[in-house]
C-alpha cells in the first residue's frame, strides 16, 4: 500500500488532549460518590487518574509534532476522538463493579457521548450518585462536542451540507477561519453552559432535589435522555411543572445554537424568518396537536398508563403535556420519558416512530436526518416537477432566500439515501440477531437516530439490556455513525481514503 502521508503525530496529540479532559471530567464525578459515603470514589477516581495519564503520555510525546491539519487527518481525529472517550469513559462503570461487563459498558458509553440515552441498567436508582452523574456528564460532554463538530470542524471537512448555517455563525469574516472558530467556539460553549445552569435552577425551584436536577440539566440540554430515575420524567408525573421546564428546554436544546446565540443577542427577526426553525416549531405544535386529540378521544389501551391528571383542568392538559412531551423529546432525540406511547393507539403511535426518522435542527445536539435536510430534498422534488414543464430552465433550490449550491443539494440526497439505506440494512441485520420485526426497525432507527427509547421489546419501558452481545455492539455502531453524521466514520473504510493523495 502507498504511504498515506498522515501527519500521525498530530492526530495522536489531539487524542492525548481528549483523554486528559475527559480525565478530568471524571474527577468532577468523585466528590458525588464522597459527599454520599459510597465505596465508588475509589474507582471513578482510579479511572480519572490512568485516563489523564494515558492522554498525557499520548500529548507529551508528539507535543512537537507539525501543526498543519490536512482534512484526513480531521476525520481520524473526529472519529478516534469518539473512540477514545468510549473507551476510556467505560473505566469508571469497570472499576466500580457498576457494569461489569465490557460490552454493556461499551453500549452504556457510546449511548452517553453519543447522547442517545439508551441503557442496558435495570435499576438505575441502585447506583452510585458518582455513577449517576458520570451517566450525565457523558451525554454533556457529547453534546458539546457535537456542538463545536457540526459548527466548526464539519464545514472545514465538506460533511453533510453544514455549509448552510455558516454563513450564519457569530464572528469574524469565512476568509478568517481560524480565528471564527475559537470565537463561535467559546460563544457557544457559554451559552451551554448558561443554559444549563438556568434548567438546573428552574428544576431546583420547581421541586426536583439539587442532585436530580443537575443530572437532568445536563441531559436536557445534551439531547441526551438518561435520567436518574427508573421511570426517567414519569417519576414527576404528578409535578406537571417539572416536565413542562425540562420540554421547553429539550426545544431550546433541538434549536440550532447559532439562532439561540442571535436570540440572547435580541435579534429575533433572524430566528423567525429561518426556515427550519418555522418548519420546527409550527411542525411541533401541529404534531403535538394532533397526538393530543388521539389521545384524548381515540385512545383504546393503554390509558391510565398515559394519562394522569392533578391539575384542575383534568385529563385535556394531560393529553396535552404528554403529546408535547413525547413529540418534543423524540424530535429532537432527547429520549426522556414521560408516558408509554407504544400503548397510544396505533395512528400515535406512528406519528412518534416518523419523529424517529425527522430529527432536530441543524447546528443543534440533537441527532436524526435534521430538519433542513428535508427542506432541502423537499424543495428539489418539488422543483424536478417544474423542470418537467421548464426543462431549459436554471431553477436553484432556495433556503431562507438564497440559492442553495448543486454541491450541497447532491450532499445532503446522498447523505439521506445512505441513511435510509443504512437503516433498512440494520434492520435486517437485528432482525437476524434475534429481534421481532418491531424490535429490529425500532432499534434501527432509534440507534442511528440517537433517540433512545424504541418499539417493541425496546419500549419506553423497557431497556436494552436483554439483547444479545453482537446486538448491542451493532447498536453501538450506530450510535457512532449516526451522531458523526455518516460520511464522518465510513469515510475511514473506503480503500481510497488510505492511499496517497
Amino acid at each position: 500500500m502507498k504511504s498515506t502521508g498522515l501527519n500521525l503525530k498530530i492526530v495522536i496529540s489531539f487524542l492525548g488532549l481528549t483523554a486528559i479532559l475527559n480525565g478530568i471530567f471524571m474527577l468532577f464525578s468523585v466528590p458525588f460518590s464522597l459527599y454520599n459515603n459510597e465505596s465508588a470514589y475509589i474507582g471513578i477516581l482510579s479511572a480519572g487518574l490512568v485516563t489523564i495519564t494515558l492522554g498525557f503520555f499520548m500529548w507529551f510525546f508528539n507535543r512537537n509534532a507539525p501543526k498543519q491539519l490536512q482534512k484526513r487527518e480531521g476525520y481520524i481525529i473526529v472519529t478516534l476522538g469518539w473512540l477514545i472517550l468510549t473507551f476510556t469513559g467505560t473505566l469508571p462503570y469497570l472499576f466500580t463493579g457498576t457494569i461489569p461487563h465490557f460490552v454493556d459498558a461499551i453500549f452504556e458509553t457510546i449511548s452517553g457521548y453519543s447522547t442517545t440515552g439508551a441503557s442496558i441498567v435495570n435499576d438505575i436508582e441502585a447506583l452510585p450518585n458518582g455513577i449517576l452523574f458520570w451517566r450525565s456528564a457523558t451525554h454533556w460532554i457529547g453534546g458539546m462536542g457535537i456542538i463545536v463538530l457540526t459548527i466548526a470542524i464539519l464545514p472545514l471537512l465538506g460533511i453533510g451540507g453544514m455549509q448552510l448555517f455558516m454563513a450564519e455563525a457569530p464572528g469574524p469574516s469565512t476568509d478568517k477561519m481560524h480565528p471564527r472558530i475559537t470565537q463561535t467556539a467559546k460563544r457557544l460553549w457559554l451559552i451551554y453552559v448558561s443554559l444549563t445552569i438556568t434548567e438546573f435552577l428552574l428544576l431546583k425551584v420547581a421541586g426536583m432535589t439539587w442532585f436530580d436536577a443537575l443530572n437532568h440539566a445536563m441531559a436536557t440540554m445534551s439531547t441526551g435522555g438518561f435520567s436518574t430515575k427508573n421511570d426517567s420524567m414519569a417519576y414527576w408525573n404528578n409535578m406537571p411543572i417539572i416536565q413542562y421546564i425540562v420540554m421547553v428546554f429539550m426545544f431550546i436544546a433541538g434549536t440550532n445554537f447559532i439562532l439561540t446565540y442571535f436570540a440572547l443577542k435580541g435579534r429575533l427577526n433572524k430566528i423567525f424568518k429561518n426556515e427550519e426553525f418555522k418548519y420546527y416549531l409550527f411542525g411541533s405544535i401541529f404534531m403535538t396537536i394532533v397526538i393530543t386529540i388521539i389521545i384524548q378521544y381515540f385512545q383504546t389501551s393503554g390509558l391510565e398508563s398515559a394519562i394522569d391528571h392533578p391539575m384542575p383542568w383534568g385529563a385535556l392538559e394531560s393529553s396535552f403535556r404528554h403529546a408535547g412531551f413525547q413529540v418534543v423529546a423524540v424530535l429532537t432525540t432527547t429520549g426522556f420519558v414521560s408516558a408509554d406511547y407504544t400503548t397510544w393507539n396505533s395512528l400515535g403511535t406512528m406519528l412518534i416512530f416518523s419523529l424517529f426518522l425527522i430529527g432536530g435542527s441543524a447546528g443543534s445536539t440533537s441527532g436524526g436526518v435534521k430538519i433542513v435536510r428535508h427542506i432541502i430534498m423537499i424543495k428539489n422534488s418539488l422543483l424536478e416537477f417544474k423542470k418537467l414543464l421548464h426543462p431549459n430552465a436554471i431553477i436553484p433550490v432556495r433556503y431562507n432566500g438564497k440559492g442553495v449550491s448543486r454541491i450541497i443539494v447532491f450532499n445532503i440526497l446522498s447523505f439521506f439515501v445512505l441513511y435510509m439505506l443504512i437503516f433498512i440494512i440494520s434492520s435486517v441485520i437485528l432482525s437476524f440477531m434475534g429481534l421481532d420485526f418491531l424490535s429490529a426497525i425500532g432499534a434501527a432507527a432509534s440507534s442511528l437516530g440517537n433517540v433512545g427509547p424504541a418499539l417493541g421489546s425496546l419500549s419506553p419501558i423497557d431497556n436494552y439490556s436483554h439483547l444479545s452481545d453482537s446486538a448491542k455492539l451493532f447498536c453501538s455502531f450506530l450510535m457512532l455513525i449516526g451522531r458523526l453524521e455518516l460520511f464522518t466514520v465510513l469515510i475511514l473504510l473506503t480503500p481510497f481514503f488510505w492511499e496517497k493523495c
